[in-house]
């Protein structure tokens, strides 16, 4: 994983100013999403948010916190958070995700597929044995 100076820095600044551990800062549109090492998300959000929204106003774009975890399936669930799926299954090295709802498979996917294709990238960095993920 490289990061570059920015990134680094924006990491720098996150963590100092919440106290969480911070694993990979990631620049998507407008947003800023933090990937939150396993049990620093209260950290992170601080008292009434109060952590989030300072960062917010510094950093001036929307700030997303996703909780990483070692498990695959729960780090997806996380990553899919706030939208409920039915289902999430490790079959081997394929990841499915089970969804009955159409409006919920179309917001996983995304214009263009842009955001199942975000996703299966980042769920690769960080689990080496995953291939790919289907949608079912």
């Amino acid at each position: 994983m490289k990061l570059n100076l920015e990134t680094i820095q924006t990491i720098n600044l996150f963590e100092s100013m919440t106290g969480a551990n911070i694993k990979d800062c990631i620049k998507k549109e407008d947003k800023l999403m933090f990937i939150v090492e396993e049990g620093h998300i209260k950290r992170a959000l601080g008292r009434d948010n109060s952590n989030l929204k300072r960062m917010e106003e510094i950093l001036k774009k929307k700030i997303i916190l996703i909780a990483f975890s070692k498990n695959v399936v729960k780090f997806i669930n996380n990553l899919l958070y706030p939208l409920k799926v039915d289902n999430i299954q490790k079959e081997g090295n394929i990841i499915e995700i089970y969804v009955q709802d159409n409006r919920i498979k179309g917001k996983i996917y995304g214009r263009s597929r842009e955001n199942i294709k975000w996703i299966i990238d980042l769920v690769k960095k960080y689990y080496d044995d995953i291939e790919d993920i289907k949608i079912k």
